[in-house]
This record gives C-alpha cells, structure tokens and sequence, in this order.
C-alpha cells in the first residue's frame, strides 16, 4: 500500500510507536461500553466501524448517563466532524482511488493525520499516514476486545465505579486538548451550559448543547487558529483514543 524505503522507515515506526501507544487506550472504552450497558460484541463492532476515540466516548458517555440512542448518535457524530475536514487534507496527499480510498477515509484519525503532516515529504507523508491508521486500527480493536471482556469478567461494574467512569475518561481526553485560552473559554462556556441544562432537560440533551457552543465557538474564523492563540504557535497534538 506505501513503498518502505530506507528513507521512509523512521516514518513508520513512529507511526508504529503511536497505533500502540494509541491502541492501550482500547482497553478502557472496552471496559466502558460494556459498563455502560453494551455486551462485548457491539462494543468490538463499535470500534471496528465507529473508529474515533473521541467520539465513541461521547457515544457511550451519553447511554451510561441514560440519554437516549438519538443523543448518543447525535454527540457522537458532532465530535466526528473533524475527521471530515482531516480528509479534504489528507485526500490531496494519499491520492488514492477506488477501494484503498475507503480504507483511507476509515482510518483518517487525530494520529494518522498527525504523524502524516508531521513528515518533511509527500513519500514519508503517506507512510506515516498508512503505517499509524493501519496500526492505531489494529491495536485499537484488539484492546477493546480485551478491555470489554475484561469489563464483562468484573460482574457488577457499579461496585468498581465503572458506571460513571465513562465520563470520567472522556473528560481526560478533553483536558489536553484546553491549551489556549480560546479552548479554554470555550470548555467553561459549554460546561456553563451543559450544568444549566441538565436539571432542566432529558439525558443527553446537555452534552448536545455544549457541543453545539463548541461548534458556534470554532466556526468563528482564527479563533483556534495559529494567529489568534496567546501562547506562541500551536502544534498539531495527538489526541489519545482516546
């Protein structure tokens, strides 16, 4: 699928390092998803179609909370956006056609598109993009397996605490991405929001409206921009699947 010269190899091991750095994190939202109430076969199929850290964690964070199947889906899919906008990039330096153009659409991810853009070259670019998505992919499934039969093999997840660990985790996985004020003013307004909304609305619906605050915040131009931060330049960071 990508040639593997000498002067491409450093690209793909790093790719390598980051799908199994990346792919432990499996193992907690295997635990999770069957903590929230799913069995060890949709958590597996979840990961091996869904694909997204983030948004899987959002997915299972609303149904542990008792949203509804619609707001799940729907704080899933607005937390996957971003993945479209990584492909319009990534479509003009894979160039591919035809079946590995899907297979690339699946594994453009946070890590994928990260070790890619991070390569001085178009040839190293595309390793390291194919060498972290196949990777991230493999390990990521295979530690949510593990991790969903390890949460099954628990019995009552209530009495670890794994029902509100759920949230707890996505939580994580947001505090590394606070690193500008923007991001920061944001996550307060959207935590502002969802605090309000909860008494008030069914389960579910908060994380809806936070996400939406994000949105409106990030569609505002430069916002989150190298230009607009207050903080020197702004790296691309890898987010942890997550």
């Amino acid at each position: 699928m990508f040639p593997l010269l000498p002067e491409t190899r450093p690209a793909a091991r790093q790719g390598l390092m980051v799908g199994f750095a990346t792919g432990l994190y499996g193992i907690s939202f295997g635990a999770l998803a069957v903590a929230a109430g799913l069995t060890v076969w949709p958590a597996v199929l979840l990961s091996a179609l869904l694909f997204s850290g983030g948004s899987q964690f959002a997915l299972i964070g609303v149904i542990a909370s008792g949203g509804s199947g619609a707001a799940a889906v729907a704080a899933s899919t607005l937390l996957g956006l971003r993945n479209g906008f990584y492909g319009l990039q990534m479509a003009r330096i894979l160039q591919v056609r035809g079946w590995r153009r899907a297979v690339a659409a699946q594994l453009t991810i946070d890590e994928s598109t990260a070790v890619a853009l991070g390569q001085p070259d178009a040839a190293t670019q595309r390793v390291g993009f194919w060498a972290t998505g196949l990777s991230v992919y493999v390990f990521w499934n295979a530690m949510t397996l593990a991790g969903a039969l390890l949460g099954n093999a628990l019995g009552d997840r209530k009495a670890w605490g794994l029902d509100a660990a759920a949230s707890g985790a996505f939580m994580a996985l947001l505090w590394s991405r606070l690193n500008t004020r923007a991001a920061r003013v944001t996550a307060l307004a959207a935590a502002g929001v969802a605090l309000v909304a909860t008494p008030l609305v069914p389960p579910g619906l908060p994380i809806l409206l936070a996400a939406l605050v994000a949105v409106l915040a990030g569609s505002r131009p430069g916002r989150f921009g190298p230009a607009s931060t207050d903080e020197g330049d702004e790296l691309t960071s890898v987010e942890p699947r997550p």
